[in-house]
């Protein structure tokens, strides 16, 4: 009798050590397969060929098996591109320091945003160009990009106006295979830290 008694609270116990230790899991929000797949997919980036600012052919293709952070802008922007670009140059610590991971910025200027001329943006603001390149060419095809491929407005210069290009500043996470995982206003801050955070998610998942 006393040995079944034994039996039964070794069980008792080894179930109860067992249940606690799913419980933490759950309550710590362990980074399983489960969690990162809570980063819903959204859409995928559209076939593109541009050039990036060190004089560079590249292609969605190139961008495979990487996680990358996309962004718009054009460099005579006067007020929303530079707050952006502050904004994203303080992600550059916080995000991991991995050869899977870019950003991505594509300008919506491509006329006058010449390699030489983003070169010299992406300095002003700090920009690792090993981990964040920036992209201008063909203009039909970066509108076509922005517009039907990431669903974001963009609207091309009109003449009559001064500076009249107007862009979305969002901050979008592509995967490694070019789903749209995420949307992320550049001003908020709260925004920024749910992107850092989905940043390692997908990261995390498995291509």
């Amino acid at each position: 009798m006393k040995i079944k008694t034994i039996l039964n609270i070794g069980v008792i116990s080894t179930f109860g050590v067992v249940v606690g230790s799913i419980l933490m899991i759950v309550m710590r929000g362990a980074p399983t397969r489960a969690s990162a797949m809570e980063v819903p997919v959204l859409g995928s980036v559209p076939e593109f060929s541009l050039t990036e600012a060190n004089g560079t052919a590249l292609r969605r293709a190139d961008l495979l098996g990487k996680v990358w952070v996309a962004s718009f802008l054009f460099t005579r922007c006067g007020e929303a591109c530079p707050l952006m670009m502050r904004h994203e140059a303080r992600l550059q610590p916080d995000l991991p320091l991995r050869d899977d991971l870019r950003l991505v910025s594509f300008s919506v200027d491509p006329d006058w945003d010449t390699p030489k001329v983003l070169t010299e943006y992406a300095h002003t603001f700090g920009a690792d160009q090993s981990r964040w390149l920036f992209l201008t060419g063909d203009k039909k095809q970066v509108y076509h990009l922005v517009s039907d491929g990431f669903h974001l407005a963009a609207q091309p210069a009109d003449p009559a106006k001064e500076m009249p290009i107007l862009h979305s500043t969002k901050l979008v996470l592509v995967d490694r295979g070019g789903a749209i995982r995420g949307y992320y206003d550049s001003s908020d801050p709260v925004e920024m830290q749910k992107l850092i955070r989905d940043v390692r998610r997908v990261l995390a998942e498995r291509s």
